[in-house]
């Protein structure tokens, strides 16, 4: 069966930044949801930890990534995280960018999610990360929430597009 992928909502970040970015009232009529992120932080740095909470939860999460740098290879644990993104000392203008995709999100079971993310770097370094999460929870997600671990905000454009997706 084909999968059809609805979009809910589009958010892009205005003038002066913006800390989060944020999808409420989440319809319960899809089986699957993804969210597409192109995104760039203000940090003073090369790169800004994006990270994740449902239902405005920041609790019960674990996740493992796998980081690959080109010249390096990490695996490690940090909770709520769902990849990086550029920051201010980045090549100028470039955007990074980010699948997250969350299946059974109405099941009254744990809910699983992972990630692919990639920052953009017309340089030496740039970094790609494969992500899997667990949300221990059994509510069903009706919002999600992404904002910086790094205590930064998202850089104007960046934008987060929530997809629904059901069986056709």
């Amino acid at each position: 069966m084909a999968n059809t992928y609805v979009a809910i909502q589009t958010v892009t970040v205005g003038s002066g930044g913006s800390a989060s970015m944020a999808f409420t009232s989440i319809p319960q009529t899809y089986t699957d949801l993804k969210v597409l992120m192109s995104a760039r932080g203000t940090r003073s740095a090369l790169q800004s930890n994006s990270r994740i909470s449902f239902n405005s939860n920041t609790s019960n999460f674990t996740a493992r990534y796998l980081e690959g740098s080109g010249t390096a290879v990490v695996s490690s644990t940090f909770a709520r995280f769902i990849g990086a993104i550029p920051a201010a000392t980045a090549t100028a203008s470039t955007f990074g960018n980010l699948e997250f995709y969350v299946p059974n999100y109405t099941s009254a079971n744990y809910k699983s999610y992972s990630t692919d993310a990639v920052t953009e770097n017309n340089g030496t370094d740039a970094y790609s990360y494969f992500i899997a999460g667990l949300w221990s929870d059994t509510s069903a997600i009706t919002s999600i929430t992404i904002d910086s671990a790094s205590s930064d905000n998202f850089a104007e454009y960046s934008t987060a597009t929530l997809y629904g997706i059901k069986s056709s």
